[in-house]
């Protein structure tokens, strides 16, 4: 899964915890923003999950649910508990009945975690269970720092939870992948090998040819397979992963030129009219915005990448 920690690298998932407490009583707790990315875990106790229109779950301790764009939600004790709701210290609260909830917000720095989000299922809960050990794991040092310091802006539980959130993208293309579309390209025994050496050198002088031995398959075989798979042709991909490099480095100030030449171009009219082709904006626009405009400020339109991929219908599901 190399490859698909270069992808989860470049994304700079950030998350913010909005809720960590002991919940007790009848409690409920329902969607936080629709539409945004977030996850929620107990992290002590179960509960009940209820998805209008996608199901209803038992939740055990330390399941995660992650909703890609969150939908209306309920969550609720796992049997019935007496009293009105109270949200407490984790530490404070060890003695009562109760759950123990943590909820965070993820957002990605860059613009191409949109296509990873439509990749997703509508809401996914992922066990923890000693099948999903780093789940285990985590769960464990969330937990102690939670009964440490139960904040919502405790910067180390931030830091857990993207970790948590990046290791879970990573159990879905790895277990539940399937056979179309861009998580497919990840976890394919040969054409995975081919994206890792695009993301590991994506200066060099790719063409079918080259990117065909990297699967040690034919040319005509290996973009066949590769088409059905994503809806892109071999050279599109590595035109959007080239163009995916490009677009974070001109955001933390580098240079066109510089840029242009790091992700394979030799010239820089040539880097700056593919960039605008791509992203309908200028390269010297996104290097602009890191010097003083707020990030995101200037939304480019869908990239001639995004397009083609909408129009194969199967990268986006």
């Amino acid at each position: 899964m190399t490859a698909f920690n270069d992808l989860i690298g470049l994304l700079r998932g950030r998350v913010s915890v909005y809720h960590n407490a002991r919940v007790c009583g009848d409690w409920i707790i329902q969607e936080h923003a629709l539409g945004n990315t977030c996850f929620h875990m107990a992290t002590q106790g179960g509960c009940r999950l209820a998805v209008p229109g996608h199901g209803d779950w038992v939740l055990g301790e330390g399941d995660l649910v992650i909703f890609p764009r969150e939908l209306p939600h309920t969550l609720t004790p796992a049997r019935p508990q007496g009293g009105s709701q109270r949200h407490l210290s984790i530490a404070e609260a060890q003695h009562l009945e109760g759950t123990s909830m943590l909820c965070g917000a993820v957002q990605f720095e860059h613009r191409c975690g949109e296509l990873l989000l439509d990749t997703l299922p509508a809401v996914f809960v992922i066990q923890c269970a000693p099948a999903t050990g780093w789940l285990v794991r985590l769960l464990a040092l969330i937990l102690e720092e939670s009964l440490r310091d139960s904040r919502t802006d405790n910067l180390l539980l931030n830091r857990l939870c993207e970790l948590l959130f990046a290791f879970a993208l990573r159990h879905y293309a790895e277990s539940q992948g399937g056979d179309e579309g861009i998580m497919a390209l990840f976890v394919h025994p040969r054409i995975s090998g081919v994206l890792q050496a695009v993301h590991a050198a994506p200066e060099k002088d790719w063409q079918l040819q080259s990117l065909a031995a990297c699967a040690a398959m034919s040319r005509t075989h290996f973009a066949k397979v590769f088409k059905d798979i994503s809806g892109l042709t071999p050279m599109q991909y590595v035109t959007w992963w080239r163009m995916q490099i490009a677009w974070s480095c001109l955001e933390d100030g580098g240079c066109v030129a510089e840029v242009g030449h790091k992700v394979g171009y030799r010239s820089e009219a040539a880097f700056s009219r593919a960039f605008s082709k791509h992203f309908a904006i200028s390269a010297g626009a996104v290097r602009r915005g890191t010097l003083g405009v707020s990030r995101g400020a200037a939304a480019p339109a869908r990239d001639g990448a995004g397009r083609a991929l909408t129009e194969a219908g199967k990268i986006y599901r």
